[in-house]
């Protein structure tokens, strides 16, 4: 089906009710404030590949996965092989010591689809069984190298690998996203165009991965509450990621829609609370949060994860979220996930003054890089007190 079918006509999936509108008070207040039409520059309607939704796929894999055939699959054997014969670094892997002469030029392709098409794809068909881990991620950067050239640090300590696995030893950790097993909201992460995961198990039951388009769910606000857009664009959001910093959460920049979006960095959770003297969210700004929500939800794309798979979503155009899951107790049953943040030299777009910072820290620094191929105990790998 095609991807520019958007706006409107994607009403009826959000239920009898269909989209929340303002109260006759707060609609007027709207008004008196600027708020009911869209912001200066701001389009109408995106009709870019970007804006689909996902009940648009009859047969969603068809759509976004790249299917590795035996053929991929020995190039890449052959690849990783010459790679380690130079006996460099594993973190040095690049296109030219990781030549992909057949392959390359479909990973090309697939780049293209991320940063100027629908913004996803799952790269699906490695058996993380056939390789041991040092293998493993030699191959997984090599397949990057080919969807974008450039490896974020995630943290100061210059992490590039953080593994996403379930961890109850602490409250902090219980509660935190990438060591908790709920359920968890739609976001971006704080920096990087590409966010990527390497699948290295799945869970027993559940752990779907569920991306929304922020296109499809702008050309929807824009038809029906232009002014839901105008409060997105307003740089009154009290962000904490850490530092404090008051931003939009909605760019139109350079012609192209910018969404950085994330709950807990404003409101805080139970396990971390924020702090009493940042300022709070108004009402018009707690509406805006969950009528986003709800839109996602409504025009959401649910990917159901294979061991190896490789996922590439586009951060800025894309939103993502995780299902709730339940690890078993074999290793192949305990969720595992392998995330970098990744950016193009090429294709990477230009970023609005307000997250620069942000993407200065992962690509910019010199921070001295730390690989860990395995989770490590401690805090080896802070957490962050207010993740997206």
């Amino acid at each position: 089906m095609d991807f520019n079918s958007t706006g409107p006509v994607l009403l009826p999936t959000l239920g009898s009710g269909g989209l929340p509108m303002p109260g006759p008070g707060s609609y007027a207040d709207s008004a008196s404030d600027g708020l009911s039409t869209l912001p200066a520059g701001y389009p109408a309607r995106l009709d870019d590949a970007f804006a689909w939704a996902g009940n648009q796929f009859n047969d969603h894999e068809l759509h976004f996965v790249y299917n590795l055939t035996e053929t991929d699959l020995a190039e890449l054997r052959s690849a990783k092989d010459q790679f380690k014969s130079l006996e460099l670094d594993g973190n040095l892997v690049n296109r030219d010591n990781f030549p992909l002469p057949d392959l390359g030029p479909k990973l090309d392709q697939l780049s293209q689809d991320i940063h100027n098409g629908k913004g996803l794809c799952v790269v699906r068909g490695i058996n993380p069984e056939d390789y041991i881990v040092e293998d493993l991620t030699i191959v997984w950067l090599g397949i990057q190298a080919y969807i974008a050239d450039q490896r974020g640090c995630q943290d100061h300590r210059g992490n590039m690998l953080v593994h996403i696995v379930a961890d109850s030893s602490s409250k902090i950790k219980l509660g935190h996203h990438r060591h908790s097993n709920s359920a968890i909201s739609f976001h971006n992460e704080e920096a990087g165009d590409v966010v990527a995961w390497l699948t290295r198990s799945t869970a027993a039951a559940g752990g779907k991965c569920i991306v929304a388009s922020a296109y499809t769910i702008y050309n929807i606000l824009a038809a029906h509450r232009p002014d839901i857009i105008r409060t997105l664009a307003k740089s009154d959001w009290p962000f904490a990621l850490p530092r404090f910093q008051c931003r939009p959460l909605l760019f139109y920049h350079k012609s192209r829609l910018v969404m950085n979006f994330g709950r807990t960095p404003l409101l805080g959770n139970a396990v971390h609370p924020r702090p009493e003297h940042f300022p709070k969210l108004n009402d018009r700004q707690r509406e805006a949060l969950d009528v986003v929500e709800a839109i996602a939800q409504a025009v959401q794309l649910e990917i159901k994860t294979q061991a190896g798979d490789m996922h590439f979503i586009n951060n800025l155009a894309i939103l993502h979220r995780r299902e709730g899951f339940v690890d078993g107790e074999s290793a192949q049953q305990k969720r595992h996930l392998v995330r970098m943040r990744l950016r193009s030299t090429q294709l990477g777009w230009d970023i609005p003054d307000d997250l620069k910072q942000e993407w200065h820290n992962a690509f910019d620094t010199d921070t001295y890089q730390t690989w860990h191929l395995e989770p490590m105990p401690g805090d080896v790998f802070p957490l962050r007190k207010y993740t997206n």
